[in-house]
Order: C-alpha cells, then structure tokens, then sequence
C-alpha cells in the first residue's frame, strides 16, 4: 500500500535532532512561552518576510485571535461581515463566527478552488470590513486583485495560511505578508509540521501584534494583571523547538512536492480525471494534489484495490454542515460539485520515484 502521508518517515530525519532539543527543554524548565518560543517567532517572521510573528495553540485561533485582535483595537465590531470562501475547510468560518463576526460565504472558481473574484465584489455590502481569502491546498489566492478590491472599500485583508508555508507569489513575497495579518496552522500533516497542535501569526502591524500577545495568555502581559478578556491559545515552547528544526527544510520540502506535482501533471493523461491548475512557478506549494473525477466512490474503489491510499478534502461544503445550519438554503453550485469530485492523492517528500511512477499508471488505466 502507498500510503497517502507517512509522517514517521517524515519526522524520522529529524530524530536525532528532536532527542537533544527535548532533553535540552527538560532540562531548561521553561515549559510555557520559553525560548524557543521567541526564537520561533523571530526565524519564522524572517522566513516571511514580516516585522512580527506570534505563535499560538492551533491555526483556528490564529484566525480568530486575528479578528479579536482587530476587535479590541476597534478596528472591528461584533456583527461585522467578513468575506470567505464557500469551500475552505469549516475552520476557516469557525474562526469567524466564534469572534462574534458574520461569515458571508462567496463562490468559488472550478479551476483554482479560489475566490470567483465577480462574486467577491459583488458580496460588499454596508457591514463588509474584512475579507478572508484561502491558500487553499497550498495555492495562492489571487491577492493583488484581492489587495486592490480591498483598498477601493477599506476592507482588511486575513490570509489563512494554514496550508501554504512558503508559497511565494511573482514577486517573491511570501505567504504570510499578502495581507494585513495571516494565520497559520502547523497540524503535523501541514507543509511545515509540529508533532501536536501548534499555530501561528505574522504582520506588519505593531498594535495588532502587541495586542494579540496579550490575548493569546489571558489578556496579560505581565504576570496577575489583565487588560483584556483574553484566551489561553499559546504555542508550546517543545513543539516551537521542533519547528525550528523543520523551518530550514520547508524550501527544500515544498520544491520536492513541486516536482512530483510536475511528473503528475505531465504524465498523467486520461480523460476522466481532472488535474489541478499550476501555472509551474512558487505561488503553490502543493499542500495537497487534488483531482476532480465524475463518479468519487467508483475512482476511490480502484485506489483501494490497486493499494494507493487517499483523502477526500473535503466531502461536505461548509453550508450544508449541520453545524452552519444558518446556510444550509443557500446554493453554490460550482462549490458542491467541487465537493462532489475531489480527491487527494499522495502528494509527500516521502514519496518514491517508484510510488509516483505507479500511481501515475494506477491513474492512466483508470
């Protein structure tokens, strides 16, 4: 069986490393906001390119202490609309709704999984203050047209990032620094990967950073003395020395996946399996490699009887949840279709020449 992600072959490059980082932690006794925490925070701002980092317990809070932040700076208000992409993972939504903000949903491109950026416009109403755009599957989204659309109507722009480490646009600006503030996730599957839970958040923008830091502990910066109603959402000092290990490799990681996703693309040829758009340049990470096929359950049999492993991301679209019962009369046929269709196929650094030239074949006598 090829397996869809082997994430002990992963971390196992880093074993020897991880050993002496830990035993260096036991012995440190500084277990909660240490010094690899604020190491972290300084190389993973540099990697971005942006003036501050802060990191967090998981990637959903680093959306939502985003819009808490903007929130206690009263940059935002309870029941503000913020524009979101109708197929993000429901994290995304989450994030928004538990910051007591309204998430509008937009429709999505076929192609690109991203913002229909006509839909995008036409969904600014009076209550708009944010918009939300997802990397998703590690690819940008458009966010020059984003940024534009934004200035003309005084709208914050949020990058979630929580699957795209590293992606760059044209101008070599990287995932992170596209927007006013971006929130990541290092869920062990990610790009760049914990091994637990474990977040962050970049920008440029000093208050935010100040304030979010504060939020992030209690609403505290100094020990027993709060100014805000604030979250226990602090990334822990082990897993931010674990990361730091990893962080020189994400470049050298996301340009392995670029690879397999060319041999994908250029080997793979059969008419009943669309393959994603790339335009072969570093505004896609390839988180994941995602296909569309017309009948799901018949493709994923023949992957199971020819021992490939895979994923669907994501089986049910946010609006028919029954968690976001309030959405489930709208219609978004372009985002249900996706849903329909898609399917992840082994997409890892792990991944042999052997394992990619047979599951391109797997694919072609499909």
């Amino acid at each position: 069986m090829i397996p869809f992600l082997d994430l002990y072959k992963i971390n196992q490059r880093f074993e020897s490393d991880f050993q002496k980082q830990f035993n260096a932690f036991l012995d440190a006794e500084s277990y909660i906001l240490g010094t690899n925490v604020s190491a972290f925070e300084k190389e993973y701002a540099a990697y971005c390119g942006t003036k501050y980092c802060i990191g967090v317990g998981n990637g959903l809070d680093a959306l939502r202490l985003i819009l808490e932040g903007y929130k206690a700076l009263n940059t935002l208000s309870e029941g503000d609309e913020v524009l979101v992409a109708s197929n993000t993972y429901i994290a995304t939504i989450l994030a928004i709704k538990q910051a007591g903000l309204i998430p509008v949903l937009i429709a999505s491109e076929d192609d690109t999984f991203n913002f229909n950026l006509n839909e995008l416009t036409n969904s600014i109403r009076s209550k708009t203050r944010a918009i939300m755009p997802v990397h998703l599957y590690g690819q940008l989204s458009p966010m020059d047209a984003i940024n534009e659309i934004a200035a003309k109507n005084n709208l914050l722009v949020i990058e979630d990032a929580a699957q795209a480490h590293g992606a760059k646009n044209t101008k070599g600006q990287v995932a992170g620094n596209l927007g006013d503030a971006a929130g990541f996730s290092f869920y062990p599957t990610k790009n760049l990967g914990a091994l637990g839970d474990a977040g962050a958040i970049t920008t440029n923008d000093k208050e935010l950073a100040l304030v979010i830091k504060k939020l992030r502990n209690y609403g505290s910066s100094t020990k027993y003395v709060n100014e805000y109603v604030g979250f226990n959402s602090r990334l822990d000092d082990i897993q931010a020395a674990f990361l730091r290990i990893k962080l020189p490799f994400l470049d050298a990681d996301n340009n392995r996946r670029r690879e397999i996703a060319k041999q994908y693309l250029s080997a793979i040829n059969n008419p009943k399996i669309k393959l994603p758009t790339y335009k072969e340049n570093e505004t896609h990470v390839f988180h994941q490699f995602v296909i569309q096929v017309l009948n799901r359950e018949e493709f994923t049999n023949y992957l199971i009887e020819n021992e490939i492993e895979f994923l669907i991301h994501y089986p049910i679209p946010p609006h028919q949840q029954e968690a976001l019962t309030e959405y489930s009369g709208l219609y978004f046929p372009i985002t249900e279709k996706i849903h329909r269709e898609v399917v992840s196929i082994p997409i890892n650094t792990m991944l042999s020449s052997t394992e990619v030239k047979k599951i391109i074949s797997v694919l072609n006598s499909y």
